[in-house]
């Protein structure tokens, strides 16, 4: 009660100080301001060039005519200088030797001032122009021909007796090919129907991106999608890659007299073929723990479906074997039950093909849509991940197939069973299968082992010909220079100069095969016509990275441009730096080597890892043989920052080599939830601890602490709650301790409440700092205010020190922000992180050092939260923290701050499910280490500059 009023009446004493003393006196210094101003600008001015150089010499600021009369210049120059001449603050001292005189004057240094002029862009120039001109080289251009494909070649007929009048499309997503045909397959069924011939099997090649929409696209229409396809795969919003109005087999099946589809899975189907399906029902994505209830809601359909008579098309999209392997890896526990279940689904379908008698003509095509690497993910070219299965199941197949050993011994190339073709195969073997055109912009050829339905040798060549005459087509369009009925190609196609003249070479000798009539053993047609259609698809595959070069030399020349010219800028003052110039130059030229090594892009962490070790060696040797220091710094200060960096790099196994290496985030601490809940309530009061005592800087002890408090409640009791939604396993054991006060509210209003907390912290914080302007130097390391010393003139408080804890509360709340923002067991880190940062602060680092450390330890933590440079590791689970609906630039400013990037699920864009944030789900480059070590030693920085 007593400190409350002592307070009260600093703080009364403190308003009536400003209001009667130091007022009148701004009072009276404004008005001679404004009347040395008007007395200015009633006398004549020089005239002076219209553009003029601003430098830091007073002389070169006024160009002075010759009949300007110089007293006024030097009578300007003075009294431009001399504001106040004659204002002492009453009362004030000044320390012997002071230059504290009232005037504002400009600091002596003792050595000239730079002349360096900083050019302005002007209007129109950019600095992303390197990058730009380089993008637009980068993604090629890819032909599109529009509309529907149709028989219009009066001399094409359609088979007789097509094997089959209806397709079942089930889509296992992330069914990688060793799931089906190895030793550990719990595709028991799908493995005996192989045996006996009534599935034929494959491995669908399926080309970078490997995320869904790209790898549907190529699945229905045959075209090879581009990476543009990956920005679109996470927009909710994006109309753009619909396939509606393109040709696809889905198209073709719906064109057929009385076609009609159904669709039961995930709905990027329904956002690329909107309008398409008469009936449907899609599941969401992003909730990538649910592996149940996602596949239910399709598996619930089936039945229903197969006693249907007025489909010709089905497509069955199941999730949850995906969600699996982004949650606990290929070797989940969770992955054989999986498999069973959807081995039973495949027993389902197909025993109903053989007793229902409207789908005794029905092909069942079982694939996945990508795979999935040792870590459980996807998006880039890895052999897992481009490697899912692809199985043909008809009881029909008897009748072609010979029976193949199941399961499979390990292939000699990693995860290529039996024979290997690409995914944009399948539109034009089903449009063969079930007698209808190939799709238009279709590049995949007709796999030849299910020519054997057709007896008639007219039928085999009609049918790979016109595959050919429809890639025919797009060649055309993509190279128009090239002649395809000139009669001079030679009819040896290896004395041909290039690819490109290959293929004419090959399409004359097939003419000329065919006007010959039946001379020509119907074999030898039949292996020109797929080696034209391979060489072309070959070929157009390689437009797909066929960049506009002249533009992507532009774009790196002019970035080359532009980094010596900054390097250049930069010589003095590297220079002028010595020994720390000298290991950041060393620093930027090794990074910069080694991103020219595919390899070393993958594995970049370890560059950054041996770097913080170095680094780390470096100051302690530095702080203990510097002659300057007056004391030495102990051994273990080091070995307890490299103990440190140790932790942080088995915290998350990332890169490509050992994505799926055991870890503490996803092996230790998932069998360990005691040890996970110590330390994330370990971190959280640490948070609230730092909170209450710098995050309200002018807030009595108590509300600090009280606020404080009750913050760090709120955003653990979010993330617990969370974490129960998207990973009940670590909850187990602990939630009649948790989880019974947030029962209450929803997900999305706690988030929202932690945000707003948040937001309301850091408005009081640097409002208090505006207005209450306290007179402190500096901070130590502990955030605790050092008081500038007695002695010290009025004028020498740095006029950033009013600002001087805000840092520490910028520290705090950000710290707070990015925890709210990590997966559960990424927490942890930062409470790491804080004790490494309290740990530098006794090597007494200069602003170069600090410099440094921010660099090396933000790509450091970057690896350490699990990043990488694969799209596979990209995080949207903590996108979406208080978030009701899509909404493009919430979604990607939280994607952007969230620094959690692996093991959740990069493949698709949805809502969240309705029980997780009332609708239905992480990329911050900027790394939290970074960003904390730059405000904590803000303050330091700040001081060194001069008013």
């Amino acid at each position: 009660m007593a400190k409350g009023l002592r307070s009260s009446v600093k703080k009364a004493n403190k308003a009536k100080l400003r209001s009667r003393v130091f007022r009148p006196v701004e009072d009276a210094r404004t008005e001679r301001l404004s009347a040395k101003l008007l007395e200015l600008s009633s006398k004549p001015q020089p005239e002076v060039e219209k553009e003029t150089k601003v430098d830091d010499e007073p002389k070169a600021q006024i160009s002075q005519p010759e009949q300007a009369d110089p007293e006024v210049a030097v009578n300007i120059e003075d009294e431009v200088m001399d504001i106040d001449d004659s204002e002492v603050a009453a009362g004030s001292t000044s320390a012997p030797g002071s230059k504290c005189t009232g005037r504002v004057q400009k600091r002596g240094r003792g050595k000239a001032n730079s002349s360096m002029v900083f050019p302005v862009y002007k209007k129109g120039k950019r600095v992303g122009a390197p990058i730009l001109t380089f993008a637009t080289g980068f993604f090629p251009y890819k032909p599109f021909l529009p509309g529907i494909a149709k028989f219009d070649d009066p001399s094409y007929q359609v088979p007789e007796d097509t094997p089959f009048d209806k397709v079942i499309f089930m889509v296992v997503d992330a069914l990688r090919s060793d799931f089906v045909y190895s030793q550990e397959s719990a595709f028991t069924f799908t493995q005996s129907l192989i045996r006996s011939g009534a599935a034929m099997p494959f491995t669908a090649h399926a080309t970078s991106p490997t995320i869904t929409m790209p790898r549907v696209k190529a699945m229905t229409t045959g075209s090879i999608p581009s990476f543009l396809d990956v920005i679109l795969n996470f927009a909710e919003s994006d109309t753009t890659s619909t396939l509606a109005n393109q040709d696809t087999w889905l198209a073709q099946l719906k064109a057929q007299p009385e076609g009609k589809l159904v669709m039961y899975g995930d709905d990027t189907w329904l956002k690329l073929f909107p309008g398409t399906f008469s009936r449907s029902d899609g599941t969401s994505s992003f909730f990538v723990s649910d592996f149940t209830e996602v596949d239910n809601n399709v598996t619930r359909h089936v039945a229903a479906e197969l006693r249907q008579t007025d489909w010709n098309g089905m497509v069955l999209h199941y999730l949850g074997l995906d969600h699996i392997g982004h949650k606990s890896g290929p070797r989940s526990p969770h992955m054989a039950p999986k498999q069973a279940e959807m081995d039973g689904i495949v027993r389902q379908i197909f025993q109903a093909i053989e007793s229902e008698i409207h789908l005794q003509s029905t092909l069942l095509v079982l694939g996945g849509d990508h795979g999935m690497n040792d870590a459980g993910n996807h998006g880039g070219s890895a052999a897992g991940e481009t490697s899912p299965a692809l199985v043909f199941i008809s009881p029909k197949l008897r009748m072609i197939s010979q029976a193949s050993e199941c399961p499979s011994p390990p292939p000699e190339n990693d995860f290529q069973y039996y024979h290997v073709v690409e995914q944009s195969d399948i539109a034009p073997t089903l449009a063969g299968l079930l007698g209808f055109p190939v799709p238009l912009n279709n590049l995949g050829v007709c796999i030849p082992e299910f020519l054997s339905f057709f007896e008639k040798r007219d039928d085999k060549i009609r049918i790979l010909l016109h595959n050919a005459r429809q890639i025919l087509e797009i060649v055309k369009a993509t190279f128009p220079g090239a002649t395809f009925d000139d009669q001079t190609y030679p009819g040896d196609c290896a004395q041909s100069n290039s690819d490109v003249e290959v293929l004419p070479c090959q399409w004359r000798n097939i003419t000329r095969m065919l006007e010959q009539g039946g001379s020509e053993n119907t074999d030898t047609i039949l292996d020109a016509i797929l080696e034209f259609s391979r060489n072309a698809q070959r070929i157009m595959s390689g437009t797909a990275s066929n960049y506009n070069v002249s533009r992507l030399h532009l774009g790196v020349g002019t970035a080359a441009l532009a980094a010596i010219v900054a390097a250049a800028l930069s010589a003095p003052f590297l220079l002028s730096a010595k020994q720390m110039g000298t290991l950041f130059t060393a620093l930027v030229l090794a990074h910069g080597a080694m991103m020219f090594g595919s390899s070393y892009v993958e594995e970049e962490q370890h560059f950054w890892y041996w770097a913080a070790s170095a680094w780390f060696a470096w100051l302690y040797f530095k702080a203990n043989g510097s002659a300057a220091s007056k004391k030495t710094v102990p051994g273990f200060i080091v070995a307890a920052l490299l103990l440190m960096l140790r932790i942080m790099r088995r915290w998350n196994q990332t890169g490509q080599k050992h994505a799926g290496a055991t870890d503490i985030a996803r092996t230790f601490l998932p069998i360990h939830t005691y040890i996970l809940w110590v330390l994330v309530v370990a971190t959280y009061l640490d948070l609230a601890r730092r909170l209450s005592r710098r995050g309200l800087p002018h807030a009595s002890r108590q509300i600090s602490a009280a606020c404080s408090i009750s913050l760090c409640l709120a955003a653990f009791g979010f993330k617990v709650a969370f974490t129960d939604a998207d990973a009940p396993e670590l909850v187990l054991g602990f939630r009649c301790f948790f989880l019974r006060p947030m029962e209450v509210a929803s997900l999305q209003t706690q988030a929202r409440t932690v945000f707003l907390g948040i937001g309301l912290f850091l408005a009081f914080a640097i409002l208090a700092e505006i207005y209450s302007r306290p007179v402190v130097a500096s901070l130590d390391m502990t955030g605790a205010p050092n008081p500038a010393p007695s002695s010290a003139p009025p004028c020498s408080v740095n006029k950033h020190s009013a600002f001087s804890r805000l840092p520490w509360a910028l520290h705090d709340l950000l710290t707070l922000f990015l925890a709210t923002q990590s997966r559960i067991t990424n927490i942890p880190l930062f409470l790491l992180f804080e004790c490494q940062l309290q740990i530098l602060g006794a090597l007494n680092l200069v602003p170069g050092d600090i410099a440094l450390t921010s660099i090396i330890l933000q790509f450091a933590s970057f690896f350490a939260l699990g990043g990488s440079n694969a799209i596979s590791s990209i995080d949207l689970s903590n996108a979406y923290n208080g978030i009701g609906g899509y909404n493009v630039a919430a979604v990607g400013i939280l994607t952007f701050v969230t620094p959690d990037r692996a093991t959740q699920h990069p493949g698709k864009a949805s809502d969240a499910p309705d029980h997780l944030y009332g609708r239905k789900p992480a990329v911050c480059h900027a790394c939290v280490h970074g960003v904390e070590d730059t405000l904590v030693h803000l303050d330091s920085v700040l001081s060194k500059v001069p008013v």
